[in-house]
């Protein structure tokens, strides 16, 4: 079988590597002239996506890439301690989440990937696709066309083969937060454990990397979606500072911070109603943005459970169908989970307040049980290699 995989991030290059691993002839199709490169800031890895990436024979270089950080705390925006859970695993998993650079996991991915035999074709922005028999072709911005057996949208929250398979598909929403992250120096967090500060003005994350750092973001809430250009590093500190001036350790990592990363929108987008159709299927923030600290780790479940679905069914249609079953009610449940999170994020003092009262009873009594569902999914293995 002959795939084509459009986008070279987390989701298309995991797809790849998925689909060499069941002996599929795979072209990764990339707009942007590094698929890798430090684009975006810091991302987590949860035991369910470590997972994934052990179906795929790629975990060791992925953990090597970034560190290890078992556990997690809440704070309120006071400085109290809400909870301590065991970051993105249940308490017993020795399977401990790993934070990296999202520029080091594309990068690793893309190598394996090229490892198994797939190939990366960059500067190639898709524009559409026709059906073409038992095929599809798709065509590219610079004229050119590539025609396959299947086409994988691995193309984002801002999908174009999500508008190709169906233009009227939901298109994303500004989610009311924006997100502004960095590095400091020279200020305290206990290494290996994640802290997430319910904040006055949104949530601020940070964790200690092994090198000594903090590795920071903060999820500033703001109802009316900013203008983030023309913004210099000073101005965002400045702007930062303000805003979380109430919050003692926010403040001294702020206040500590050398390097700035690109402020980003957070979006959101409604369910998706088409996931496939002919000969195309979309994956990873294509179909299903979810947030919740698991977009790459769902991703990476999408890819093993497509290739699985094909490997497995008497057509091609046929595995489409069941990557569909398989993956929508997850998602539909992690979905409704992380719109709480967020929620969480832009909520006002009374229903801060309240929080802070029930929290603390959650994360003691129904964290683990509650989350089991989500961090123990094992998808098992795939085929050979090719």
């Amino acid at each position: 079988m002959n795939v084509i995989v459009i986008g070279g991030g987390v989701a298309g290059t995991a797809g790849a590597i998925a689909l060499r691993r069941i002996g599929a002839e795979v072209t990764v199709y990339e707009a942007h002239a590094d698929p890798a490169g430090q684009v975006g800031s810091f991302l987590s890895l949860a035991a369910n996506g470590l997972r994934g990436l052990r179906a795929l024979d790629c975990m060791e270089p992925v953990r090597q890439a970034g560190f290890a950080v078992p556990d997690q705390r809440m704070w309120a925006a006071s400085g109290r301690l809400l909870g301590e859970v065991p970051r993105g695993r249940r308490a017993d998993d020795p399977l401990f989440s790993i934070t990296l650079m999202r520029g080091h996991l594309v990068e690793t991915l893309r190598e394996h990937a090229r490892g198994v035999g797939a190939r990366i074709v960059t500067g190639r922005r898709l524009t559409g696709t026709t059906p073409d028999g038992d095929g599809v072709v798709a065509r590219f911005a610079d004229g050119s066309s590539a025609r396959a057996d299947l086409l994988v949208g691995a193309d984002g929250l801002w999908s174009a083969t999500r508008r190709a398979l169906d233009p009227l598909a939901p298109s994303p929403a500004y989610a009311g937060l924006y997100t502004v992250s960095g590095i400091a120096e020279g200020v305290a967090s206990r290494p290996g454990t994640f802290n997430m500060v319910f904040a006055r003005n949104g949530a601020f994350l940070h964790l200690g990397a092994p090198d000594g750092t903090v590795w920071w973001s903060a999820q500033v809430a703001e109802p009316l979606q900013p203008e983030l250009a023309g913004v210099s590093d000073e101005q965002w500190l400045e702007r930062l500072a303000a805003l979380y001036r109430a919050e003692r350790q926010p403040s001294a990592i702020i206040r500590a911070t050398t390097l700035l990363h690109r402020p980003t929108l957070m979006h959101t987008l409604a369910e998706v109603p088409t996931w496939h159709g002919g000969r195309v299927v979309l994956v990873g923030d294509a179909a299903h943005p979810v947030g919740a600290g698991q977009g790459a780790s769902m991703a990476i479940e999408d890819a093993v459970v497509l290739a699985q679905s094909v490997a497995s069914a008497a057509t091609v249609e046929d595995g489409l169908a069941e990557y569909d079953r398989l993956r929508r009610a997850r998602v539909g449940k992690l979905a409704r989970s992380a719109a709480s999170n967020r929620d969480a994020k832009t909520t006002g003092p009374f229903r801060r307040r309240l929080n802070e009262l029930i929290m603390p009873i959650v994360f003691r009594h129904f964290y683990d049980r509650a989350t089991a569902w989500l961090y123990t999914h094992d998808l098992g293995t795939l085929g050979g290699r090719p």
